[in-house]
Formats: C-alpha cells, sequence, structure tokens
C-alpha cells in the first residue's frame, strides 16, 4: 500500500468527500493518487478507475496545469489558478465542463499537490433550480384553482346537454348535444390530469429504481416495436428507496414517450436510440438542500432536439413543441419527481437531448 492510499484508508483525505468541488491529490507528472467523490460524479467513473488515469486526461489545458503543478510544487508559487475545460467520460457523452482550476501545495508532501476545480456554471445552475422549483410551485397553485373553477360549471354544462337530449325529438340536434356533451368529457379528463400532480405519493413503498426502468421499456418497445433500440446502462448497486413506484413509472414514460415521438424520422430510418442509464451521484445539491447521495437517472435520445423556442419553458404546463401535444407530460413528471425532493433537469442539442432525473437516496 502506498502512503497515500494508506492516508486514504485511515482517513486523512475522507473529508474531502464532504466537498461540492471536485479535489485531487497529483503528482509532479500528473499521477492521481487521490481523488473525491464529487470528482467521481462529475467525470463520470469510480475511484478506481481514475486513480489508473492521469490528471492530464481530464484537463484539456494540459500544458498550463504541468506548468503550474511545476510551480507549486518547487514553492515558485504557493497557490496557481486558471480557467480550464474538464472532459468527461462517455456517461456525459464526452460534454466539456468550464471549469476553474487552484493548485495548491500540501504542507505535509513535497512531492504532492492539491487541485480543486470548481464548476463555472455551478451557481448559475443552482440559481436556476430555485427559479424552477419556484415556478412549479406557483403554476400547481394556478392550475390547482383554475382547474377547480372550470369543474363545477363543466359538470352543469354536460348534465344540462344530457337533459336536454331527452327533450329533443330530432335525430340532428340530438347530435348536437352529444357533441356537447363528448366535449364536455374531454374537458374533464384535461382537467383531471391538471390536478393529478397535487395529490401526494398514494403508495409509498421500496422502489427499485431499475423495475421502474424495465417496465417502461417493455411499454415503450411494445407501441414502438420497429426502428426504436431502448439500450440500458444501469448501475445495479444503486439501493432501493421510498416512494410512489406508479408515479416515478408514469414520470419516466412521459420523458421517454415524448422522446420516442420525437424520434420518428429516425424510427422510419431504423437507427432511433434512446437509452436508460443510472448513476450515483454524491454531494448533491437540490433547491438550497444538500443530499450525501442521490440517483441520477438519465434518459438520452439521438433525436432533433428541443426547439429553441420552447427549451426554457418545456416543463411549463400546456407547452407542448408537436402537434396535437397537451404539453401535460413533462409538467406532470417534473412534478411527480418533485414531491420525491427531486429535480428534473433537460440538456439539448440537434442529436442529443439528455432529461437528467436526480432523486435523493437514503
Amino acid at each position: 500500500m502506498t502512503l497515500d492510499a494508506a492516508a486514504a484508508a485511515d482517513g486523512r483525505y475522507e473529508a474531502l468527500d464532504l466537498l461540492a468541488t471536485m479535489v485531487a491529490v497529483v503528482a509532479e507528472d500528473g499521477s492521481l493518487h487521490y481523488v473525491n467523490a464529487m470528482f467521481e460524479t462529475v467525470a463520470g467513473l469510480s475511484r478506481r478507475s481514475l486513480m489508473r488515469s492521469h490528471i492530464h486526461d481530464w484537463l484539456a489545458e494540459s500544458a498550463q496545469l504541468r506548468e503550474t503543478l511545476t510551480a507549486v510544487l518547487r514553492n515558485e508559487i504557493a497557490t496557481g489558478r486558471f480557467d480550464g475545460t474538464l472532459r468527461r467520460a462517455p456517461l456525459a457523452a464526452n460534454e466539456l465542463l468550464p471549469v476553474h482550476v487552484i493548485v495548491t501545495q500540501i504542507d505535509h508532501r513535497r512531492d504532492l499537490a492539491l487541485v480543486e476545480m470548481l464548476e463555472i456554471e455551478q451557481q448559475t445552475r443552482q440559481d436556476r433550480e430555485e427559479r424552477s422549483i419556484g415556478q412549479v410551485q406557483a403554476n400547481k397553485e394556478l392550475i390547482r384553482n383554475l382547474a377547480h373553477e372550470i369543474k363545477n360549471p363543466l359538470g352543469g354544462i354536460r348534465g344540462a346537454a344530457q337533459l336536454l337530449a331527452m327533450d329533443l325529438q330530432s335525430k340532428e340536434l340530438t347530435e348536437y348535444t352529444n357533441v356537447i356533451i363528448r366535449e364536455a368529457d374531454r374537458l374533464q379528463a384535461l382537467v383531471d390530469r391538471l390536478l393529478a400532480p397535487h395529490r401526494r405519493p398514494h403508495v409509498v413503498a421500496d422502489v427499485n429504481i431499475h423495475e421502474v426502468c424495465e417496465r417502461v421499456r417493455a411499454l415503450i418497445l411494445a407501441e414502438f416495436p420497429q426502428g426504436l433500440k431502448v439500450q440500458r446502462d444501469y448501475d445495479t448497486s444503486i439501493p432501493d428507496f421510498r416512494g410512489d413506484r406508479e408515479q416515478l413509472i408514469q414520470a419516466v414514460l412521459n420523458i421517454a414517450q415524448n422522446a420516442a415521438l420525437a424520434l420518428a424520422e429516425r424510427i422510419a430510418g431504423g437507427d432511433a436510440r434512446i437509452v436508460l442509464r443510472t448513476r450515483v451521484a454524491r454531494q448533491v445539491t437540490i433547491g438550497k438542500q444538500r443530499f450525501r447521495l442521490a440517483l441520477e437517472l438519465h434518459i438520452e435520445d439521438n433525436g432533433p432536439g428541443v426547439p429553441d423556442e420552447i427549451r426554457d419553458r418545456i416543463f411549463y404546463p400546456l407547452v407542448s413543441g408537436r402537434e396535437g401535444g397537451s404539453g401535460l407530460g413533462l409538467t406532470l413528471a417534473q412534478t411527480y419527481v418533485q414531491q420525491h425532493l427531486g429535480m428534473i433537469e433537460c440538456d439539448s442539442v440537434p442529436g442529443r437531448t439528455l432529461f437528467k432525473i436526480t432523486i435523493p437516496l437514503p
């Protein structure tokens, strides 16, 4: 066991796992002697895999990092800073992440330096999450009040149409009343869907996220049996958690169905793909609350992407990117996930759309 492996084992670096920033203990040649939990999460690889690599494999600005490491370890400077770009593993489709890099001396070691990386957009993302949570709460109150105001007169309209139909002798006029009744029923179904998210989880029990994914996968493949592949990429070590299984199935299904419908052209061409991917994230902040562990479920497709004009509003009610859509699927999904203290995020470019569901784990 190396000295640094021993240090990690005896807990010398254990406190680094509590940080919300990426931290690595690095030698002058770039070899990684230790990485914290946040580095694992953001890079998308396990600590053991990361330790077999070099820090230069992950930062695009490797020359600048070499110069800074050398200067710090030779005591030319105590701390070096620069803005860089972190490469991420295939888990994140080789996404580049802008980071601010800080290289610092370690008092008890002259051959090792501490490299800390802060996501430049982290604060922006947290602010966006807080605004999203507030917007969803406002939408919920508005929709609930509006739905209740619609529900009562709607029942009266339907009842009056039924009574009128009983007194009419003309077949043509009866058809008009039937139209009124059918449209009233359609509006009633819409109102019920609007009210559905405000019901708390009904059946709270142990939920296995992979059972949820398999149920959704089976439903999607039954609906689109040709031209679409639904690939699995599961971390089977993820533990069960308490939740409403049916609500989570509906949330994931709504997102996956939207993806499949957006893939219509690729399905016709036979190369449509949806990926269901599960991972564990550490030290996650949702809104203003910090969680030690969280489930990340990625629903990724190779479709055309979310239209620019609605990208910032896709979770708002009655906003749809396709003709005939109700605009309720993502609203329901967001609300169901929030009832499990979680969050949904979307990252979309042409050829790749990723919805990430994050739910705290016990």
